[in-house]
């Protein structure tokens, strides 16, 4: 069986879901879904500041989850930690 295979949100890149972060947006606020199962739309970009950072600045994070979100000051894009 293959591996999911995702499109990161920052360059645009795909790769298999376990080499990438996933983010969710209850209540409109990014966060790092670490299991990956949280319920709800998610949006993943690659493990590294630079492709979240372009997400952020392109819209690709609001484009993919189909809504507004506020991105938190803190949020870690490598270790998928707030």
């Amino acid at each position: 069986m293959t591996e999911p295979v995702r499109t990161c949100a920052g360059c645009g890149r795909k790769r298999p879901q376990q080499e990438l972060v996933r983010y969710t947006a209850p209540g409109g606020t990014l966060v790092a879904d670490r299991g990956r199962r949280a319920p709800g739309r998610g949006v993943y970009t690659c493990p590294d500041e630079a492709c979240l950072a372009r997400a952020v600045a392109h819209g690709g994070l609001a484009r993919t989850l189909r809504r507004r979100v506020r991105v938190p000051d803190g949020l870690k894009a490598r270790s998928g930690e707030e």
